[in-house]
């Protein structure tokens, strides 16, 4: 397969899959945009459904602390679990 015949492949491939569509429109908006924004790849990112990246800082943030509490309630499962089990053997001893 040739070079050429790859690229076309390629190209036919992004057509009918929609994505040529969707950059286009978001690159129109871009170009559309009276006060362009600080960041392009941002704003191309928000117009292709993505968050942004105080979004993504936000929801990484948040993940961290959601496994933290996780971990630390995983602890005091076990330590639980623990003490419950000790308590059963105690109380079937004779």
């Amino acid at each position: 397969v040739d070079r050429e015949a790859k690229k076309e492949g390629f190209r036919k491939y992004l057509e009918s899959s929609g994505v040529l569509d969707t950059l286009t429109k978001a690159l129109v908006a871009l170009y559309e945009e009276n006060d362009k924004p600080s960041s392009a790849v941002e704003f191309v990112q928000q117009k292709l459904g993505g968050p942004s990246i105080s979004d993504y800082e936000k929801l990484k943030a948040e993940k961290l602390d959601l496994q933290l509490k996780y971990n630390e309630l995983l602890e005091t499962h076990k330590e639980t679990s623990r003490q419950v089990n000790m308590l059963s053997c105690l109380q079937n001893t004779p």
